[in-house]
């Protein structure tokens, strides 16, 4: 299974919070994204977050649609994200969703992991292509 592997900056963070109780603060996050490595483009994704009073607690869910290329084959795919931290541990993954490719893309199924190492996001992608 062919590996992709690059990073991405963050060019745009929305966050629009929509329950703020005890506990945690529910938002809403847009953010725009710029694709190196062996993706190359951007992207749109919106998440929903739980942010704890707690430092580093929190978890997210989303969806990512990716327009650009991977090793060369351009189109657009649709990732699943989610990810919790807690006490300085995080675990932070994506999925794509099934029969969401498109172009040269078209068939793409595969999962990988993000990472966030003070700012800086990498990223790895093992995919197939029908």
């Amino acid at each position: 299974m062919p590996r992709a592997n690059g990073a991405f900056d963050i060019e745009g963070w929305e966050p629009e919070t929509y329950d703020e109780r005890e506990g945690a603060t529910l938002s809403r996050v847009h953010i725009t994204k710029t694709f190196r490595g062996d993706l190359e483009g951007g992207s749109t994704t919106d998440i929903l977050t739980a942010m704890t009073q707690v430092e580093g607690s929190a978890a997210y869910v989303g969806l990512e649609r990716f327009t650009g290329t991977l090793h060369g084959r351009k189109g657009t795919f649709v990732l699943h994200h989610s990810a919790t931290g807690s006490a300085g541990e995080q675990s932070l993954s994506w999925t794509v969703v099934p029969d969401s490719g498109t172009g040269e893309l078209l068939g793409i199924r595969g999962g990988g992991q993000i990472a966030n190492d003070d700012g800086a996001h990498t990223y790895t992608l093992d995919y197939d292509l029908a």
